[in-house]
């Protein structure tokens, strides 16, 4: 199983970006999905996060200006980030719980795609 992230960039302040990432392989199904971000210096925290049925949460810093959605599908999660700010520069990955392999034999636990940088100018 991999997760592939993508829609980082650099935009000013106020714009918006868009975070994809998708998960390959032989799944079933995945019971949690997020995105977790890490600026220069500081430690990785928890953006936002959503399971199977839709049901989201969110880090204070974002509430109001991000939205978490996924397409169970397509195993793909999605951020969508308005009104940004330079504080939420950083490198944002993203993350899967608890995936159910196809053959409904296997679970993958805590697995990370590699990062994509969002650099918010001011």
């Amino acid at each position: 199983v991999q997760l592939q992230a993508s829609g980082g960039g650099l935009v000013q302040a106020g714009g918006s970006l868009r975070l994809s990432c998708v998960a390959s392989g032989k799944i079933f199904s995945i019971n949690v999905m997020g995105w977790y971000r890490q600026a220069p210096g500081k430690e990785r925290e928890l953006v936002a996060g959503i399971n199977s049925g839709g049901t989201a949460s969110y880090a204070d810093s974002v509430k109001g200006r991000f939205t978490i959605s996924r397409d169970n599908s397509k195993n793909t999660v999605y951020l969508q980030m308005n009104s940004l700010k330079p504080e939420d520069t950083a490198v944002y990955f993203c993350n899967a719980d608890d995936i159910l392999s196809s053959s409904r034999d296997h679970r993958f636990l805590g697995v990370w795609g590699r990062g994509t940088l969002v650099t918010v100018s001011s």
